[in-house]
């Protein structure tokens, strides 16, 4: 088979199944690894794949970029809803507990419906969430500031990282862009990803909030693994999804 005629088939392979791994591929047209690898290249430099760890997505799968605030609000708004107030029963029990919240519009609207006299210690590096509790709550809001990507409205930046990497507390909530067994979860901006990275280690429980939508996309920068997952909030989950989570430990809540 020429090259050109299996790059086609590997085309056709990642948008049926949604992805292409090299060895799945290599193993199908009975060629070496390396070869599919210089294939994924050349599809990616063409622009019809893109490369992932293992494998390759189609371009029209793999989301680049953030969108701004107000488009990731109106998005899959009533999963994001029930989401958060599922999260509701995961705020820590005791009157002067400490949480994270992640930049993100589900982690935005369970700050909304975080009870008023609330006596929690919140550290969170987006602006509208600050903002959000800080005016309608007792909460001690702290916002971990830095360099404020404006797409986002969220602190990012090596003072950012470095103030979480000091902080404990008893949950941390995240968001994420993108699910997957080889990738975890992942972020379009590495400046973002380094600071959710440890944010997730800053939680001596980590519960991660997500619509079903983020399930098999990845996006440029992974910042934490399924293992490092204590709790995954979402709205609809596939039974193979679950054991995928189950089997690493993750408690899985549908809401």
């Amino acid at each position: 088979m020429y090259a050109e005629e299996r790059r086609r088939l590997i085309v056709q392979l990642a948008r049926s199944d949604g992805r292409v791994q090299v060895s799945t591929a290599a193993a199908h047209f009975n060629v070496t690894p390396e070869t599919i690898r210089r294939d994924l290249e050349v599809l990616d430099r063409q622009g019809i794949l893109r490369r992932v760890h293992g494998g390759a997505m189609p371009s029209e799968f793999l989301p680049l970029g953030d969108l701004a605030v107000v488009d990731r609000e109106n998005s899959a708004a009533e999963q994001k809803e029930r989401i958060a107030h599922a999260a509701l029963a995961l705020l820590p029990s005791q009157p002067y507990g400490s949480i994270l919240l992640d930049a993100g519009t589900t982690t935005s609207r369970l700050a909304q419906l975080i009870p008023v006299d609330t006596r929690l210690t919140i550290f969170t590096n987006s602006l509208p969430i600050a903002a959000t509790l800080s005016s309608r709550t007792s909460a001690d809001v702290q916002l971990v500031g830095g360099h404020v990507r404006g797409i986002t409205q969220a602190c990012v930046g090596g003072q950012t990282a470095q103030r979480f990497a000091r902080l404990r507390v008893d949950v941390a909530f995240m968001g994420t862009n993108g699910i997957t067994g080889l990738h975890g979860l992942s972020t379009p901006d590495a400046e973002e990803a380094t600071v959710k990275e440890v944010m997730v280690r800053a939680g001596r429980q980590v519960v991660v909030l997500a619509d079903s939508r983020k399930f098999g996309s990845e996006t440029a920068s992974s910042f934490a693994t399924l293992d490092d997952i204590d709790v995954l909030i979402t709205d609809a989950v596939t039974e193979e999804q679950r054991t995928n989570c189950t089997e690493r430990g993750i408690e899985v809540v549908v809401a």
